[in-house]
């Protein structure tokens, strides 16, 4: 007989935290405009960890050094978000965040009809954020189009799966978390979460900022 004093625990969950920049349209235009105007081989990231497509733009590391208003504008809104996933997830206090140095890498993507990227990570940081300038057309036929896909990093928790476990409640589930970006709307996950981008199938352009961040 099960006792009726049976408890389930969440653990080895990853944290996952969603926010909106509200409101977000002059930023965002804002943001549009200078990366197109800055989408050239000067700005483009000279050692890619993919073979890069012609469809998909990936501009240098460096996006936070840039001193445009905007950019720094989305700076403060992408770190302070990042800041406070940390403050909520750790037992860290303020004090203690104070004392430390916040480092990141940080780049935009233009993706194009048919731009896609592979599932990869980021193993040198700790924290990694998105953030949805532009989401591009969803066209009809192609619902997947453009996703950001989180793969479960639970190695081998799908190796056997029958009517008990097939359907579990998240955060249990074995599916992968897929997210249609819109604009303003920033994630913020654990860097060693594998994820990726299904490819974009829009008529227009979608636009990302990405940062990775490590503390010292």
């Amino acid at each position: 007989m099960v006792s009726p004093a049976l408890k389930v625990n969440t653990l080895f969950a990853a944290p996952f935290a969603e926010g909106h920049l509200v409101p977000c349209e002059r930023l965002n235009r804002e943001l549009e405009e200078l990366f197109l105007a800055r989408e050239n081989d000067e700005n483009r990231n000279p050692t890619p960890s993919h073979i890069p497509q012609a469809e998909m733009y990936e501009s240098r590391f460096n996006l936070f050094r840039w001193p445009d208003p905007c950019v720094q504008e989305l700076r403060r809104f992408m770190l302070e978000a990042v800041g406070r996933t940390v403050m909520e997830t750790t037992t860290l206090r303020a004090e203690d965040m104070a004392r430390f140095k916040f480092n990141n890498h940080t780049w935009f993507h233009i993706t194009r009809y048919a731009g896609s990227f592979l599932a990869h990570n980021h193993p040198l940081a700790s924290w990694s954020a998105v953030y949805c300038v532009r989401p591009g057309t969803r066209p009809a036929g192609h619902p997947g189009s453009g996703v950001l896909r989180f793969l479960d990093p639970r190695l081998g928790a799908d190796a056997y799966l029958d009517p008990a476990n097939a359907s579990l409640h998240r955060p249990y589930s074995l599916r992968p978390l897929e997210l249609q970006l819109t604009a303003g709307q920033v994630v913020v996950f654990p860097s060693y979460v594998f994820h990726e981008v299904a490819p974009f199938y829009g008529p227009d352009l979608r636009i990302t900022v990405a940062t990775n961040c490590w503390f010292t």
